[in-house]
């Protein structure tokens, strides 16, 4: 007994490559259980840092977007007071905008009450498909950052007459996919000038048919009166646009005008992505507890199953640490693999989710490395107690185990 606790505190000479062999050689010599033993780790690592990158990647892709689209728009809506009372806006009120200080330009929608459109005249009168029909200013497109998908936008000839433009929900609902095409708006034949991309600064253009202002006010006797004001500023202005607008555009009384930034909405679409993003990381932060719990139970097993091994090499001279040591490196081992494949994974993952969506692949080194450094603390702790168990383990007891 005394010389087995000498031999217990004597300094361990193995190599870090003796280390690595016998580790390699405790795993091949059961690959299936290896492998399936792995996998539990690997699908953790890679939940987590699928969902990482790929939430990297999209909040990159709001930021590309934000930076092309401008944060310094805001929209002035009329609605409500107080009182009930509705809010009119007056008619020069993009010229009032554009005296506020700090704006550089400013268009203006019109809701038209009452004029539909179909595709037809002999479509159901019923079938509106929630497509409303605005009068716009010619240079509301620059304002809102949109682009056309086909065709062209307003300009001062075609506002004066039946030519509109379809935001992009309208044409696929109305079934049109080329300009030239006649649609049935407001009892008569409008010609279909262009089709709107997707506006992400004012999104209720893509349900909308638009028109010019003085066609609207020709056919319809409607279109002067804004309903919505679009403005763009200096970055460093906003706030003060925004405090000025009320008493600008409503002098009587500003509590029916809703002022909002649409960059908020995104902002603020992006943080609800962030939650859903540490909800799903902590899942998978479950899985890889689970996939421990596997390597810790694989190593329980395989030290039981070994006890005629770790009995001969004790009886051989091999000391607690040799067999501590070599026990524990199996379990890094068997971690560090699963945690590479599930970091492989992940990342293929990523990069598969961006190259469908557009977006730019970001995938940052922390990730990879977090996800390495903790499946081999895993490892460790999931190694720790088999390996003090299989060295503690009397030489005599092991060689007479069945």
């Amino acid at each position: 007994m005394e010389s087995e606790k000498n031999s217990g505190t004597g300094r361990s000479a193995l190599r870090f490559s003796d280390v690595a062999r016998l580790g390699l050689t405790g795993l091949r010599a059961r690959p299936m259980r290896a492998v399936l033993s792995a996998l539990g780790i690997a699908i953790g690592i890679a939940a987590m840092v699928g969902v990482v990158g790929v939430s990297a990647s999209s909040q990159a892709r709001l930021q590309e977007q934000l930076r092309a689209l401008g944060t310094n728009m805001l929209t002035a809506r009329s609605g409500a007071d107080l009182s009930g009372t509705d809010l009119i806006l007056p008619e020069d009120a993009v010229g009032r905008t554009l005296m506020i200080p700090g704006v550089t330009d400013a268009a203006s929608t019109s809701t038209l009450s009452g004029v539909s459109v179909y595709r037809s005249r002999l479509s159901d009168p019923n079938a509106t498909g929630g497509i409303i029909t605005m009068a716009a200013d010619t240079n509301l497109l620059n304002v809102v950052s949109g682009t056309m998908k086909k065709g062209t936008w307003l300009n001062d000839a075609t506002a004066k007459y039946p030519g509109v433009v379809l935001g992009s929900k309208a044409a696929q609902l109305l079934g049109v996919v080329e300009p030239g095409t006649q649609v049935w708006l407001g009892g008569m034949s409008f010609t279909v000038l262009g089709i709107m991309d997707p506006a992400p600064l004012a999104e209720e253009l893509d349900n909308a048919a638009l028109i010019g202002v003085a066609a609207a006010d020709t056919y319809f006797g409607a279109g002067k009166t804004p309903t919505t004001i679009y403005e763009r500023s200096s970055e460093d202005q906003v706030e003060n646009v925004r405090e000025l607008l009320g008493p600008t555009l409503a002098p009587q009384g500003a509590t029916g005008l809703k002022v909002s930034r649409p960059s908020d909405a995104l902002a603020a679409q992006n943080a609800a992505d962030q939650t859903l993003t540490t909800l799903l990381a902590g899942v998978g932060s479950i899985a890889l507890l689970v996939g421990g719990i596997g390597v810790a139970n694989t190593m329980i097993i395989s030290v039981l199953e070994r006890r005629k091994e770790i009995g001969l090499r004790r009886s051989l001279g091999a000391k607690r640490g040799h067999v501590t040591v070599q026990f524990l490196a199996e379990a890094l081992l068997l971690s560090f693999l699963g945690g590479l494949a599930g970091c492989l994974i992940g990342a293929g993952v990523t990069w598969g989710m961006c190259y469908a969506y557009g977006w730019p692949p970001t995938l940052h080194w922390w990730v990879i490395a977090a996800g390495l450094g903790s499946t081999l603390l895993i490892g460790a702790v999931a190694g720790l107690y088999p390996a003090i168990r299989a060295a503690r383990t009397p030489p005599t007891a092991a060689l007479a185990s069945q």
